[in-house]
């Protein structure tokens, strides 16, 4: 009942925060939700010892117990990439496949061995030695784009659709890939019986993220054909959260990745399924449905991401270190995005060429946001010496990103891209 009595508590706060940003702050809905929550935050952490010493221990309770990793990663994460691939066009992915493929494998690779190069070598001269294994950690959890975030401010940012559909396309995608290559990097510097060779490496990536796909095309052909046998939109949407639920289990079981799995089911159910086993009105019940899931798991998800600032025991300690990470974090996402095209210019690969423009390739960078994903998986490192280093500037950044970022991403398409790309 624990976790039953946390979970109203925070639903009933995103719906009043919710309404306060409506009211008051008109920004996006998730981002409003986030501010007013940090705000909250500082305020308890200023003044509630002083006047409310009860109220403030028992919130810090709720907050603290509240297993932020096991929730996001093991259910929240699920329903929201499902809820997300619903609604992305099959075509729209088609005709950017080359892109997303290469920014959802080579560039997060890439991305995370710069940053864990660059943090490896900057670290020393805040008197911080870290090795390089644990640098290599950090590059790869801070590596991926957020697609809860990305999502969510897309919507709102106006982006011309094929940047739009690249950026979509690569957060689902890294994603799962990323979370796959955090469990490869922290299984090699914390198991020391894992055999460390090219076989295993590949081997593990291969089941994981492989296998998931798989499953993820399994359950989403195998819920279409049998939505196709009725005509209820109820028993409709009820299939539809069984294999997100279900779903989630056999993925745990088959030790394949779930959020992959969920990404593909619902790209399946949301193009092959809506077109070949749904009427007009399971289509619209079913989309309206997973709109109102969408929107309840982020509130409840960025109110946490502000509730977090309570947890940090001093945000202000690693404060420069986090600045430069920012930076590093967005050099190693253009780097990401620009190498790979330069390798196949070079090489005359099938002839592929650089997709971006200039105007392109910055709202590319800048729209690559860091969410939540980032800090579930560094409060899913055991416990180290350098947990609570990776914790702050982890938070650090997606704060930035989230802020800076995702308010302005928008704007800064408007104003640099000449043509609707």
């Amino acid at each position: 009942m624990e976790l039953y009595y946390t979970f109203s508590a925070l639903i009933v706060l995103a719906s009043f925060f919710a309404y306060l940003n409506l009211r008051f702050l008109k920004l996006p809905s998730t981002v409003g939700i986030m501010i007013i929550a940090m705000l909250v935050s500082v305020g308890i952490r200023l003044l509630g010892d002083s006047y409310f010493p009860k109220a403030t221990k028992e919130f810090f309770d709720l907050v603290k117990n509240f297993d932020f990793k096991d929730v996001l990663m093991g259910a929240m994460l699920n329903f929201l990439l499902f809820a997300g691939a619903l609604h992305v066009n099959i075509s729209d992915l088609r005709e950017q496949k080359i892109p997303i493929m290469i920014y959802s494998t080579v560039s997060v690779v890439l991305s995370a061995f710069i940053i864990s190069g660059i943090l490896y070598v900057i670290a020393p001269i805040f008197g911080i030695q870290i090795p390089y294994s644990y640098c290599l950690i950090f590059g790869t959890l801070i590596s991926p784009t957020d697609p809860i975030v990305v999502l969510e401010i897309l919507k709102q940012a106006k982006v011309p659709k094929k940047i739009e559909t690249k950026i979509v396309g690569e957060s689902l995608f890294n994603d799962g890939v990323a979370v796959v290559m955090f469990a490869v990097v922290l299984k090699m510097a914390t198991d020391h019986t894992f055999e460390v060779t090219t076989e295993s490496v590949l081997g593990l990536f291969a089941k994981e993220g492989l296998g998931g796909m798989l499953l993820g095309m399994l359950l989403g052909l195998s819920a279409s054909n049998t939505i196709k046998k009725i005509d209820d939109y109820k028993v409709s949407v009820l299939i539809t959260l069984s294999i997100v639920m279900g779903g989630f289990l056999v993925a745990q079981a088959l030790h394949v990745s779930s959020p992959l799995a969920m990404v593909v089911a619902g790209i399946t159910i949301g193009n092959y399924g809506k077109k070949v086993a749904m009427s007009e009105q399971t289509k619209d019940y079913l989309e309206k449905f997973w709109e109102i899931v969408d929107e309840i798991m982020n509130a409840v998800l960025f109110l946490y991401i502000g509730f977090e600032l309570l947890l940090l025991p001093d945000l202000t300690k690693q404060i420069v270190l986090g600045f430069i990470t920012i930076i590093v974090v967005l050099f190693s996402r253009m780097c990401s995005i620009i190498l790979p095209w330069k390798f196949f210019d070079v090489i005359n690969f099938f002839e592929i060429k650089s997709p971006y423009t200039k105007g392109s390739l910055m709202v590319m960078v800048w729209g690559g946001i860091r969410g939540g994903v980032s800090i579930a998986l560094v409060l899913s490192m055991p416990e180290s010496s350098y947990k609570g280093l990776f914790l702050e500037v982890t938070y650090i950044v997606v704060l930035f990103s989230i802020l800076v970022q995702g308010l302005t991403v928008g704007k800064l398409a408007k104003r640099v891209l000449k043509s609707n790309e």
